[in-house]
């Protein structure tokens, strides 16, 4: 009986710290700012000029060490060597006027100074607080700095700066058929090179297609490198649960490197292990729910980087050579970035890899196949609420054969729990001949000490992965289930559900044959409350799963026990 319990005891306090390490070793700082408003105070700028209507911006803190540079690697790998000439230092550039374009889903304020996209808020999420305004996952106050930037690389002609994320841009008239809106054109033309860059959305979703041209203007052909960048600090995000910290920071995925995750505090060693040099892949940066990365639409060798470019701002991207560019010809290039919630449908269809950013750790193999069947049961009820009770109903049936062997046993150590009182206090001061008459009566009565343990070891895995889909879909954010539950993804705000869940574990307890220890019956005794203290500060989903889970345990043990203590 004492080997069961202890056994049972050190299960639940492992798979509750494996459930709380797992997730804390992930944890990095950083994370997405809230727009208080809900929707940005600029307009879509409908003409060429940039005018009046503008956004109102802080100086910029663009300067030359945030433009990357190919590496010896990279020339080594193409054949291309860029020129040996390094750009002019200068000071920070200031920021220019903002433009704004936008569809159902994503509002992007682009700053004409480098035609960086400085603001990006998310029209279909909504803020933590409830306020009425957004997430705003791009922004460019100083202490959430988060934009994309994009620019050329390349020994410009009279040591002039190429056209990149530090100069001033134009703006230019739209083409026939196009939406001002949702699209912008802009250009820049510096030592030589003329830059146009076309930034333009879908009517929904978070795809930002950008597109550059680069026409040579001067008399020497140009061999560039165009690079895509993301640019952001490595402060904590605000109201960020220390009890769940989920990981924030850089990623890749290439096909020879996979997925990979870099920690700030690796760049700061400059210690990166990630691959450096591929023909494919997509980097970006990653935190709890969203994700920001650069897709390009080619298949040729570019460089990944990251590294810091100031205290506290971390730079991540890729930089490509282009062929050689005769004189007056021009070339195009397109990109995508995307710029929203870790939905796994759209992501997995953008890019390969690019839906591993939902991280579920060492039991994503069950998890994606739990994800999907939850997925599945939602198109059926339309409320994620009730698709999280369909769903742990059936992962309850499907293990109803270990359920009810668990329960059998401890039905059948309930039964002798007299007699082994008996026996504790028969050979109180003799724990061997204690130990040995348990053992008689364990082989008498055909029980298995451990009968009640292994079925429960061989659920753990998939209670731990179910445990990582609720808490790291995207899916549970904003969602509501019944009356006051209007979150799935935030703490129930009354603490219904974690009083009800200390409820049931308590019965439980009851159910249970009691241990013939007196301390191990008190610990039993207050695990419920204990447990119950975590659970106010989970997301309501967690603790939804956690609730259904418990009363159908108690079903199902109370019936298989009056079933045999009938026969």
């Amino acid at each position: 009986m004492d080997t069961r319990r202890s056994i049972l005891l050190v299960v639940f306090m492992v798979s509750l710290f494996l459930l709380w390490d797992a997730w804390m070793r992930q944890s990095a700082t950083g994370g997405p700012t809230v727009s208080t408003d809900a929707s940005s105070t600029a307009q879509p700028a409908a003409g060429p000029p940039l005018s009046g209507g503008a956004v109102t911006a802080p100086p910029s803190l663009a300067t030359d060490a945030t433009i990357p540079q190919p590496s010896l690697r990279l020339e080594q790998a193409t054949g291309l060597a860029p020129t040996d000439a390094s750009i002019a230092a200068s000071a920070a550039v200031s920021a220019g006027d903002r433009i704004v374009i936008k569809n159902r889903d994503l509002e992007l304020v682009i700053d004409s100074s480098g035609g960086r996209i400085v603001k990006a808020t998310l029209l279909s999420q909504q803020s933590n607080d409830y306020s009425g305004g957004f997430v705003r996952l791009f922004d460019d106050s100083m202490d959430s700095r988060y934009e994309a930037q994009t620019g050329l690389v390349f020994a410009a002609a009279g040591g002039a700066s190429p056209p990149n994320h530090t100069i001033v841009f134009e703006r230019l008239p739209l083409q026939g058929g196009q939406n001002p809106e949702r699209e912008l054109r802009l250009v820049a033309e510096s030592g030589g090179v003329k830059l146009l860059k076309a930034i333009s959305l879908s009517e929904t979703g978070h795809q930002v297609k950008v597109v550059h041209t680069i026409v040579n203007t001067g008399a020497d052909a140009i061999t560039p490198s165009i690079y895509y960048q993301l640019l952001r600090n490595d402060r904590a995000p605000p109201g960020e649960s220390s009890l769940y910290m989920t990981f924030t920071g850089p990623a890749l995925y290439t096909d020879q490197g996979k997925f990979q995750k870099v920690t700030f505090s690796e760049i700061e060693k400059t210690n990166q292990s990630h691959v450096k040099t591929a023909s494919d892949g997509w980097v970006g940066f990653i935190q709890h729910y969203f994700v920001s990365a650069w897709v390009l639409g080619n298949d040729r060798v570019r460089e990944f980087f990251s590294r810091k470019v100031g205290e506290g701002l971390f730079a991540v991207g890729m930089i490509q050579p282009i062929q050689t560019i005769a004189p007056g010809a021009q070339q195009t290039h397109e990109a995508v970035l995307y710029v929203g919630p870790q939905e796994q449908r759209v992501l997995e269809a953008l890019a390969p890899g690019l839906d591993l950013v939902v991280d579920y750790g060492w039991l994503t193999f069950l998890a994606k196949p739990i994800y999907w069947l939850l997925e599945q049961l939602h198109k059926l009820v339309n409320n994620w609420g009730w698709a999280i009770v369909l769903l742990t109903l059936i992962i309850k049936l499907i293990f109803y054969p270990l359920s009810a062997a668990s329960y059998k046993s401890m039905a059948k150590m309930k039964a002798v729990s007299p007699r082994l009182v008996q026996i504790r206090e028969r050979y109180i001061n003799d724990k061997a001949k204690m130990n040995q008459a348990m053992m008689e009566l364990y082989k008498n009565e055909k029980i298995n000490p451990l009968g009640g343990c292994l079925p429960i070891l061989i659920q753990i895995p998939v209670f731990i992965a179910l445990y990582w889909v609720l808490l790291a879909s995207v899916e549970m954010r904003n969602a509501p289930w019944i009356l006051w539950i209007n979150d799935l993804s935030h703490p129930d705000p009354f603490y219904i559900l974690p009083v009800v869940m200390a409820i049931t574990m308590f019965i439980q307890t009851k159910l249970n044959p009691p241990p013939p220890d007196p301390v191990q019956a008190k610990v039993m005794m207050f695990m419920p409350l204990i447990f119950s203290v975590f659970f106010f500060f989970f997301p309501a989903g967690l603790v939804l799963y956690w609730l259904v889970n418990n009363l159908v345990s108690i079903a199902q043990q109370w019936v298989i026990t009056k079933r045999f203590n009938a026969t």
